[in-house]
């Protein structure tokens, strides 16, 4: 960012408030020497260097240092409001009706809500971290030139806050929007990797590129029992067939992403192997932890000499395989039939089909003993990345 010019903003922010000398009041003053005085003052004197070209800004700073009094000095017609959701509709009712549905879902999509069970839920059933990837959302959506959002990520739990972070720093370059992240947590930075950082306490600015830390994945062969865990998180059903292979990615100790494998039937070609079930907990989307999962996996089968293929609707990960190199469509957007109706053109309904996508892996194989470890069950595969952050 060195080179670039600068807008400099100054101005300098009083709030005042009268005090009413009150028997108590007039006890405070004697008791610790304070002089009286008609009223209570809080001056910033603030001077905030912006580059000309930003995504992405945070204001910074412990409780009561000014954060959201210069927010609403500097950006009042920018600040994003406290988003009213219907309460008996779907999460996807809640946009505005000129929203079309693919800005909707690519949306949800974008910001990490990319469960499709979560957008056929009402806001006020959705866990914390859900509703404040929704209101993100509806903010890109609502503001597209420029939204200040207050409180970010105050009423998430701080593992949440960093991926839910991230995914949207993601979404917000990707949109070509801008933000300011008005916060009291400076653990959000590093993940957020903003543009500029602006600490009201201080009267201080900087400008610094950040690098996301690494997500770091251990991915293990585990029992099929371990789809409870997951199930209710996918698309399209909770069953799931036993003769499947199942891996589940671990960060931290915590089981956050699922994928299941089978053989794929096929009258000439017998090492073929399709995926089953993929899923990646609400929580930790939005930063390619499914996605690396799913290429871990398909990694080692090809690393063992078999071929494996993927299925999705999902929007996210159709858009991502087709900028990576190491997957290439074997169908085109497609109908899918109603269930158990396959020979009927009457199974092709539009009220019920997802429009999917079938992808074959042709990225790299894994190193044939680490891919029999994984998929034979005989340890953890440490070290997968995402990719898509």
């Amino acid at each position: 960012m060195e080179g670039q010019s600068l807008t400099v903003i100054e101005k300098t922010i009083t709030r005042a408030v009268p005090i009413q000398r009150t028997p108590r009041v007039m006890q405070v003053e004697g008791i610790f020497d304070v002089a009286p005085a008609p009223d209570s003052e809080v001056r910033w004197d603030v001077s905030l260097a912006l580059p000309e070209q930003w995504s992405i800004g945070l204001i910074v700073g412990p409780s009561g240092s000014g954060k959201t009094t210069v927010a609403q000095e500097l950006w009042p017609d920018n600040l994003a409001p406290s988003w009213e959701w219907p309460q008996d509709k779907a999460l996807v009712d809640g946009f505005p009706p000129t929203a079309s549905m693919k800005d909707i879902t690519r949306l949800l999509s974008a910001v990490g809500l990319g469960s499709v069970p979560s957008w056929l839920r009402p806001f006020r059933v959705l866990s914390c971290g859900e509703q404040f990837r929704a209101n993100v959302a509806r903010t890109l959506l609502e503001m597209p030139d420029l939204a200040v959002m207050d409180e970010f990520t105050s009423v998430v739990d701080r593992t949440v806050a960093k991926i839910s972070s991230a995914a949207v720093a993601k979404a917000v370059r990707r949109e070509g929007k801008r933000l300011i992240a008005v916060s009291c947590h400076y653990d959000v930075l590093e993940w957020l990797c903003p543009d500029w950082v602006y600490e009201p306490h201080l009267n201080a600015t900087t400008r610094r590129s950040l690098r996301r830390p690494a997500i770091e994945l251990d991915i293990a062969r585990v029992h099929h029992s371990a789809w409870s865990l997951f199930r209710r998180h996918h698309y399209m059903t909770g069953t799931f067939n036993k003769a499947a292979r199942a891996f589940v990615a671990f960060w931290q100790g915590v089981p956050v992403a699922f994928q299941a494998v089978m053989r794929s039937p096929h009258p000439k070609v017998h090492n073929l192997y399709r995926g089953h079930r993929a899923v990646c907990l609400p929580d930790y989307q939005g930063v390619g932890i499914g996605g690396a999962l799913i290429e871990c996996v398909a990694s080692a089968y090809r690393g063992l000499g078999n071929r494996i293929t993927s299925t999705t609707a999902n929007p996210a990960l159709n858009a991502s395989r087709s900028r990576s190199p190491h997957w290439r469509l074997l169908r085109r957007p497609l109908l899918a039939p109603r269930r158990g109706r396959t020979s009927s053109l009457r199974a092709w309904v539009p009220s019920i089909a997802r429009i999917t996508r079938t992808w074959e892996y042709v990225g790299p194989g894994m190193e044939s003993e680490r891919a029999a470890r994984l998929i034979y069950g005989d340890g953890p595969t440490p070290g997968a990345r995402p990719t898509g952050g």
